[in-house]
């Protein structure tokens, strides 16, 4: 399958220098960090959420679990996890659970974590269970710029 065309497409259109790293199929982030040999602190994951009835897309580290509590406490609301089905819906070129922590590639709002910020690399899935998406620490600020961000996950 490989790199998402949407993901691929957007990220070019914002003159962001990516590079695709092949890694055997994994079916969880954290094995994917093991297996690509990447520090799971630099693999950001993408949690489709569901806030009334829109949805945003939380980015976190893959040895992180996102606190529902926390995000509600941290951007005034109610959050709940999105299901399969409405994942598959919005990322029609996306393997199912293989969803780019881009959100705005998909016209979602994003909310990061901050435990994100300062990373010399970040590293996140292309749309598969075999790709690995990796940019410089900047980029990623850049792509993240005017998303809301906070402290709402906690260490595995």
């Amino acid at each position: 399958m490989g790199m998402a065309i949407t993901l691929k497409e957007y990220l070019k259109d914002c003159h962001i220098i990516f590079e695709e790293v092949d890694h055997p199929y994994q079916a969880t982030s954290m094995s994917t960090a093991k297996s690509a040999r990447v520090a799971s602190k630099n693999l950001a994951k993408g949690v489709l959420l569901r806030e009334n009835r829109h949805y945003v897309i939380a980015v976190l580290p893959s040895d992180h679990l996102i606190d529902l509590d926390k995000m509600d406490d941290c951007f005034h609301g109610h959050f709940e996890m999105a299901s399969e089905d409405e994942v598959e819906s919005l990322f029609t070129d996306c393997a199912p659970g293989a969803v780019p922590p881009i959100g705005a590639a998909y016209g979602l709002k994003v909310m990061w974590d901050e435990s994100l910020s300062g990373q010399p690399d970040i590293y996140f899935e292309g749309g598969d269970h075999r790709t690995l998406i990796h940019i410089s620490g900047d980029d990623f600020n850049r792509l993240m710029t005017g998303s809301d961000h906070a402290g709402f996950s906690n260490p595995v």
